[in-house]
C-alpha cells in the first residue's frame, strides 16, 4: 500500500508539473514530458525532483533562466506588448494559482480556486467546468460563483446545437462571448436571467489527444478580454489539464470490490437486472442511481447492455422512468426495505432486429444501501392472463365456476368486486347465489338457477343487487358441464355489470318523454296560436278594391317548425277616402309574437283613423312596444297612405325592407325614408317619403320572408325579387300567385306576407 500511495503521489506531481509547463509555453502534454525529462537529464536530476523544483519555481519573485522560462514565456507576450513590471505581475499570479492547484482534491475544489486567482487579474465573477460524456453531451463537475439552483438545472446538458461549451470542445478553441446581444443570437446562455454575464468565455483544456473538459469564465461588466487577459486564461486553462488528469472530470465513487463480485454473478444470470446505488442531493434526497453491475440481458433505451452501463446513472439509461410506477417503487424499497413487485407493463424489445411488444414485470430489492432491479419477462400464458384481466376490468365483468359434484367455487376479483362482497368472506354456492339479488328478482334468478342445475339449460338472466353505492343492474351468463350419462356436473359463467349502461338507456328514455310532452305542448301552442291569428288577421277570400286600387293579398306561414311568426298586414279605407296599407313583423314566434302583432294592428290603424300622421304613429308604437309585456321585443312595418284624387302614396317606414315599385316593365325599389326599428330606442326618429302613381302602376309591400334565405344576404334577395316581378305578364295563374311560385323554396324558415297593389289603367272598370 504504501508504494501504491507512493507511486500515486509520484503521478499526481509529474501531472502538474506538466501542466505548469503546458502554461508557459503553450506545448502538448506530451511535448511538456518530453521538457521535464531532458531538464532533468541536463540538471543530473530525477524526474520527480525536477518537477518538484518546477512547481516550487512558480510564482518565485527571482528565477534563473537555467530554473523556469522568462516571464515572457508564461505570458506569451513578447516584450513590446506589455510592460515588465505586468508580465512579473501575471507570471507571479499564474505560479500562485499551480501552487494552490497542487492542493486540489476535487474539480469542485479547482473550480473555486480558479475563482479566487482568477477574479482580481481577470474580473471573473463565476466559474464552471464542463466534461463531456461518453455518450455525448457535457456534465457539470464542478462550479464557483453560481447558485446551487442554476447548477442543477445545468448539471446535464444533451448534445445539442447552440452551447458555447460544446462548440468550444468540438473546435478546440476558445469561444469569447464579447457582445451579449451578438452571443444570445448564435448560443443558449446559461443564468437566469442570462444578462447577469454580459460577458464570458469557454476554453477547452487539453487534458488528452483531444479536449473533453470546457473551462467557462463568467464576468458581470461588458467589454472585450483583452489579450492579456486572453493570454492569462489560456494560461490557466493549461495548468487545469494537469490536475484533471489526476482528477478525472467525473468524480463517480469506484464500484468497489462489492459490485465486481456481484458483477461476476451478474455476468452468469440469463435475467435482465441492474445493481444501483443512490446519488443523493445535499438535503440527502435521492436524485438518481449510478448502475455498478449489469447482467449482460440488460439494455436501455438506446442499446447499450451489460457493462457498458457501468458508471452511468439510471435515469440517464432511462430518462422516462420517473414518471412510473417503477421509479416510486425503488425510491420506497431504498427508505423502508420492502421488496417492490410492479404490475405487469407494456415494453418494446427487439429480438433479432425486429421490434416487438413484451409483457414485463419490474422488482426492486434493497442490497445494503443500495438496490438490485431485475426485469421478468412474461411467457404467452402470462400475456394471456394479463389479457383476460384486462377484458374484465374494462367490460367490468368477472367469471366463476361452480363444481356441482364437490361443492369447490371459484370466482375472480372483479365478480367479489361487482357484488361488493369481501373476497375473505368467501364466494357463494349457485343455489345461494339468487339471496343475493333483490326480493322482486329472487324468482327468475331461482328459476333460472333450477333450470340449469337440473336440466342443464343455459341461462341469461338480468337481476339487480343493493350495495354499499346503491342498486346495481348485473346479468349472468352460465352454461352446464355434463357427465357421460348427462347429468350437469359444473357450472361455468360471468356476471357482468351493465349499471352504467342501464341508467344512461333509463336517461335516455326520460329523455324521449320529455321531447315527447314539449312536443306536444308546442304543438298546442302552434294551434292555439295558428286559431288566434286567423281570428285576429282575417284573410280575404278574393282581391280587395281600395280608393280605386286593386289589393291581392297572399299570407303564408312557415313550412317548418312549430311556432307560429308575427307576419301581419293591414289594407283599410279611411273616412275620408284615403287608403292605409301596412305591413309588419315582430320578432319571435308564438303566443308573445301574435299578441305583440295584435297590439300593433289594432293600435295602427286606430292612430291612422283618428288623425295621427304615418311618422306620429310609428313613434307611438314605438314606445307602447317598449312599455308592452315584453320590453326586449322589437318589430318592423311599413305605413302608406294613398289618396285616389292625386294618386299620392306617402310612406314612412321602421327598419322594414322598401316597396317594390313596377312602371312600364321595370321594377325599382323606393328609396327609404329615415326610420329606426320599432322597440330599439326610446328617442326614435322617423321621417316621411312621398310617390306619385300613374295608371298601370303596380306596388308590392312584403316582408323579409319573401326575400331571405339562409346563408346569403338580404341584397341577393331583393335583386331577385326585382327581377321576378319585371317578368312579363302570361296567361294562366294571377301575378301575385306566379310571383309567389318563383321566389318561395318548399321549406320556409319565416312567415310571408305580401300586398300586390295595382293602379287601374286609364279607362278600366273597377269591377274585378
Amino acid at each position: 500500500m504504501d508504494r501504491l500511495q507512493d507511486l500515486a503521489a509520484t503521478s499526481a506531481v509529474m501531472e502538474r508539473a506538466k501542466g505548469a509547463v503546458m502554461a508557459q509555453t503553450g506545448c502538448t502534454p506530451e511535448s511538456a514530458q518530453e521538457q521535464l525529462q531532458r531538464r532533468a537529464k541536463d540538471a543530473r536530476r530525477t524526474l520527480l525532483e525536477e518537477c518538484w523544483i518546477t512547481l516550487g519555481a512558480l510564482g518565485s519573485p527571482a528565477r534563473t533562466a537555467s530554473e523556469a522560462p522568462s516571464a515572457d514565456a508564461v505570458t506569451g507576450a513578447g516584450p513590446d506588448d506589455a510592460p515588465a513590471s505586468a508580465q512579473a505581475q501575471a507570471a507571479a499570479s499564474l505560479g500562485r494559482l499551480a501552487q494552490a492547484l497542487v492542493r486540489v482534491g476535487s474539480p469542485q475544489d479547482l473550480a473555486r480556486c480558479l475563482l479566487d486567482h482568477l477574479a482580481p487579474e481577470t474580473g471573473a465573477d463565476a466559474v464552471m467546468l464542463f466534461a463531456r460524456l461518453p455518450v455525448g453531451g457535457l456534465e457539470l463537475v464542478g462550479h464557483a460563483g453560481v447558485d446551487d439552483t442554476l447548477a442543477c438545472q445545468w448539471g446535464r446538458v444533451p448534445p445539442l446545437s447552440g452551447i458555447a461549451a460544446l462548440d468550444a470542445l468540438d473546435a478546440g478553441q476558445a469561444r469569447w462571448l464579447e457582445d451579449f446581444q451578438e452571443a444570445r443570437k448564435r448560443y443558449l446562455l446559461i443564468g437566469d436571467p442570462p444578462e447577469q454575464w454580459p460577458s464570458r468565455a469557454w476554453l477547452p483544456v487539453p487534458t488528452g489527444e483531444s479536449s473533453d473538459v470546457a473551462l467557462g469564465i463568467f464576468r458581470r461588466h461588458e467589454g472585450p478580454f483583452t489579450p492579456e487577459v486572453r493570454q492569462h486564461l489560456l494560461a490557466a486553462a493549461r495548468l487545469c489539464a494537469g490536475v484533471l488528469r489526476t482528477l478525472g472530470p467525473r468524480q463517480d465513487r469506484a464500484i468497489g470490490a462489492a459490485a465486481d463480485a456481484v458483477q461476476t454473478v451478474f455476468d452468469l444470470l440469463p435475467v435482465a437486472a441492474v445493481l444501483l446505488t443512490p446519488l443523493r442531493t445535499d438535503s440527502g434526497r435521492v436524485e438518481d442511481f449510478r448502475i455498478e453491475a449489469a447482467t449482460a440481458g440488460t439494455s436501455d433505451t438506446v442499446g447499450r447492455s451489460g457493462r457498458e452501463l457501468l458508471g452511468l446513472r439510471f435515469l440517464e439509461c432511462w430518462p422516462a422512468a420517473t414518471g412510473e410506477p417503477l421509479w416510486q417503487g425503488c425510491l420506497a424499497t431504498l427508505a423502508s426495505g420492502q421488496p417492490y413487485e410492479s404490475e405487469p407493463f407494456a415494453g418494446q424489445q427487439t429480438v433479432d432486429g425486429v421490434s416487438e411488444l413484451t409483457t414485463y414485470s419490474a422488482r426492486a430489492t434493497r442490497l445494503g444501501d443500495g438496490l438490485v432491479v431485475s426485469w421478468i419477462r412474461h411467457d404467452p400464458s402470462d400475456r394471456q392472463q394479463q389479457r383476460l384481466a384486462d377484458v374484465q376490468r374494462l367490460g367490468n365483468l368477472g367469471w366463476a365456476n361452480w363444481n356441482l359434484v364437490t361443492g369447490e367455487v371459484n370466482w375472480s376479483s372483479q365478480v367479489f368486486a361487482i357484488f361488493d362482497r369481501d373476497p375473505a368472506r368467501g364466494a357463494v354456492s349457485l343455489t345461494q347465489l339468487p339471496g343475493l339479488a333483490l326480493p322482486e328478482e329472487i324468482p327468475t334468478l331461482t328459476r333460472a338457477v333450477g333450470d340449469l342445475v337440473r336440466e342443464g339449460r343455459s341461462c341469461d338472466v338480468p337481476f339487480r343487487i343493493i350495495t354499499r353505492e346503491g342498486v346495481r343492474h348485473l346479468r349472468a351468463v352460465a352454461e352446464a358441464v355434463a357427465d357421460v350419462h348427462g347429468t350437469p356436473v359444473e357450472v361455468h359463467g360471468f356476471v357482468q355489470d351493465l349499471t352504467a349502461q342501464r341508467n344512461a338507456e333509463l336517461a335516455l328514455v326520460a329523455s324521449e318523454r320529455a321531447i315527447l310532452t314539449q312536443h306536444g305542448a308546442l304543438q298546442a301552442e302552434r294551434t292555439v296560436a295558428a286559431r288566434l291569428q286567423d281570428a285576429l288577421l282575417p284573410l280575404p277570400k278574393k282581391p280587395v278594391q281600395l280608393a280605386g286600387l286593386r289589393v291581392d293579398i297572399a299570407y303564408l306561414p312557415a313550412q317548418s317548425g312549430l311556432n307560429v311568426g308575427g307576419d301581419w298586414f293591414s289594407a283599410i279605407e279611411l273616412p275620408d277616402g284615403d287608403a292605409l296599407f301596412v305591413v309588419g313583423d315582430v320578432a319571435g314566434h308564438g303566443m308573445d309574437a301574435v299578441a305583440a302583432m295584435a297590439l300593433l294592428r289594432f293600435t295602427a290603424k286606430g292612430m291612422i283613423i283618428t288623425g295621427s300622421s304615418l311618422t306620429g304613429a310609428l313613434a307611438r308604437l314605438n314606445a307602447l312596444l317598449l312599455h308592452s309585456r315584453d320590453p326586449h321585443g322589437t318589430a318592423t312595418m311599413v305605413l302608406a297612405r294613398y289618396s285616389p284624387r292625386e294618386r299620392r302614396l306617402v310612406w314612412a317606414q321602421a327598419g322594414h325592407p322598401p316597396p317594390l315599385l313596377l312602371r312600364d316593365g321595370e321594377a325599382r325599389y323606393l328609396a327609404r325614408p329615415f326610420g329606426m326599428l320599432l322597440g330599439a330606442t326610446d328617442t326614435p326618429r322617423y321621417e316621411e317619403a312621398e310617390c306619385r302613381l300613374a295608371p298601370g302602376d303596380r306596388l308590392v309591400l312584403y316582408t323579409d320572408g319573401l326575400v331571405e334565405r339562409p346563408s346569403e344576404s338580404i341584397d341577393r334577395g331583393l335583386e331577385r325579387l326585382s327581377r321576378a316581378a319585371a317578368q312579363p305578364a302570361a296567361a294562366g295563374p294571377a301575378p301575385l300567385d306566379r310571383l309567389l311560385g318563383a321566389l318561395l323554396e318548399p321549406e320556409r324558415r319565416d312567415d310571408v306576407c305580401v300586398l300586390d297593389i295595382r293602379v287601374p289603367d286609364e279607362g278600366d272598370g273597377a269591377a274585378d
